[in-house]
C-alpha cells in the first residue's frame, strides 16, 4: 500500500481517538479544521519535518490548540510532504 493511501487512512477527522501504536505519534494539521493524522515517530528526526517542527513551535508555541502536536500547512501539502519520505 502506498504511504499517500496509508496517510488517507490514518486520517480520523470524524473518530478522535486517543489510542496511537507503539512507535507512531499524533499530529493534526489544516487550515481550519484540522485533520488526525498517525505517523511513525522516525519521521519527526527528518531535517525536513525538523523544519515543520520548527514552524509549528514559532506559530503555537507549546499551546496547541487541538492538544496535540498542529502543524502549520495545508493537509494537501503535508500529506505530499510525508509520502516523499518513503521515496528516499
Amino acid at each position: 500500500m502506498a504511504i499517500r493511501q496509508m496517510l488517507r487512512r490514518s486520517l480520523s477527522s470524524e473518530r478522535r481517538s486517543t489510542e496511537v501504536s507503539k512507535g507512531h505519534v499524533a499530529v493534526y494539521v489544516g487550515e481550519g479544521e484540522k485533520k488526525r493524522f498517525v505517523i511513525p515517530v522516525l519521521y519527526l528526526n527528518h531535517p525536513s519535518f525538523q523544519e515543520l517542527l520548527f514552524q509549528a513551535e514559532e506559530e503555537f508555541g507549546f499551546n496547541h490548540p487541538n492538544g496535540g502536536l498542529t502543524i502549520p500547512c495545508s493537509e494537501d501539502l503535508f500529506v505530499d510532504f510525508i509520502s516523499g519520505f518513503s521515496r528516499r
